[in-house]
């Protein structure tokens, strides 16, 4: 074991670089708790506006332990609110006032429904920033179909190019339409922010469906198909674009992934393994004839790999000055020499786990970085302190948690995923 993930403690008191700038954050699951999340680790006072059940991602749980929830909720306040009573709703456009902006992941029309909608939310405060996240927009056709990523991967055209061509088109195993929506809507806030501090401008609406980011990333597919009127295959591991590139198999049952994707890097790799006759031969002498004989190529270098483990190859290459490296799996991830010096990943103290690791801030900023400041809150956590804020002594409270217009208290582990 190479070792463990630093201990490190919160750090209450890190301002950062968005100290001061106050998020109310209505979404659910992961698109807008990544946004946020982002926000909160480099500053942001980022208040979770939590039904009396808790956001969902409180319900996704391992063994009992909502880690979800840990991870993304980290550096952000809760407050339990009802928003099904309009005292609730009051209570949310008084906090509206001194927020900086808003995020929410209602289906379309909700926030209107309960007369919280833009043109309310901004007559209340003319600068708000307003992020509202769905599965396929406000408008359009689709606009009140269920906004799972699920779906938007799988209609996006990622799932069609993902996998290999004699099976099924395979999802990703991870949120990653929500992942690249809470990115993509990080650095809107961000743009729709500067201009509302900026001399005489105002807030505005962000509308971020979890469908246009993604199809942003897949890059010049539309483009492609205009020119060839073709459909990219499915190719696995490999590529349409360059050769050779693909996950090969090494002797002790592990796995590479090697990338010659320049003219340079396929001639060095060729020589490397005792194979400079395929710099000439005409098969493999241009990428595009790389690519339009990768099985063959493929099988070359497969051989070549499977007759070293997966260090003894890394270590190979790397001396031939190659472009390879291990596909890891988490538990290579955790104990790798990089990934602890830079501390990827760090312990930080949880009273279900002892310790829980978690990525660090991403990214890294050599003068103003971000910080852990706090661990995820329990429902309705920081109810008293925001509420007093706006004028409501403890006899106020007193009243409003019996109408059950805030709530707060545990929730219970309703499921478990693993």
């Amino acid at each position: 074991m190479a070792g463990a993930p630093k201990k490190r403690e919160y750090t209450p008191h890190a301002r950062g670089p968005l100290g001061g700038v106050r998020v109310l954050d209505l979404s659910r699951l992961v698109a807008g708790n990544t946004l946020t999340q982002l926000l909160g680790d480099f500053g942001a006072e980022v208040i979770k506006v939590e039904p009396p059940a808790g956001d969902t991602l409180r319900a996704w749980n391992t063994r009992g332990v909502a880690t979800n929830w840990k991870i993304y909720a980290r550096n952000k306040k809760s407050l339990g609110l009802e928003l099904r009573k309009p005292e609730a709703r009051e209570v949310l456009l008084d906090l509206v006032s001194g927020a900086a902006i808003l995020v929410e992941s209602f289906r379309p029309g909700t926030l209107e429904k309960m007369g919280l909608g833009p043109d309310r939310l901004l007559a209340r405060n003319p600068k708000l920033v307003i992020v509202r996240i769905s599965g396929w927009g406000q408008d359009g056709p689709y606009k009140s179909r269920p906004g799972f990523g699920t779906l938007v991967e799988g209609m996006s055209g990622f799932a069609s190019m993902n996998g290999f061509p004699d099976r099924e088109p395979v999802l990703p195993p991870m949120y990653l339409a929500d992942s690249v929506a809470g990115l993509y809507g990080a650095a809107a806030v961000m743009i729709a922010l500067r201009e509302a501090e900026s001399g005489k401008g105002a807030g505005q609406v962000i509308d971020l469906p979890l469908l246009d980011p993604l199809f942003a990333v897949l890059g010049p597919q539309a483009a492609n198909y205009r020119l060839t009127g073709k459909v990219k295959p499915r190719v696995g591991s490999g590529s349409t674009n360059s050769g050779p590139r693909n996950a090969y198999r090494t002797r002790d049952g592990l796995w590479v992934c090697l990338s010659a994707s320049t003219q340079k890097m396929a001639e060095r790799l060729f020589r490397s393994i005792d194979r400079a006759d395929l710099v000439e031969d005409p098969r493999y002498r241009t990428n595009a004839e790389r690519v339009r004989h990768r099985d063959e190529l493929d099988a070359i270098i497969g051989a070549f790999i499977a007759q070293r483990t997966q260090a003894e190859n890394v270590a190979f290459f790397e001396q031939a000055e190659v472009t390879i490296g291990p596909i890891y799996d988490i538990s290579q991830i955790v104990e790798d020499p990089h990934v602890l010096e830079r501390e990827l990943i760090a312990d930080y103290p949880d009273p279900d786990m002892g310790a829980v690791p978690m990525h660090h801030v991403v990214p890294r900023l050599s003068g103003t970085p971000g910080a852990l400041r706090t661990p995820a809150p329990a429902l309705g956590e920081h109810n008293r302190s925001l509420l007093a804020e706006l004028g409501i002594d403890a006899a106020g409270y007193a009243k409003l948690l019996a109408a059950g217009v805030v709530c707060e208290g545990a929730v219970e582990p309703k499921g478990d995923d693993e």
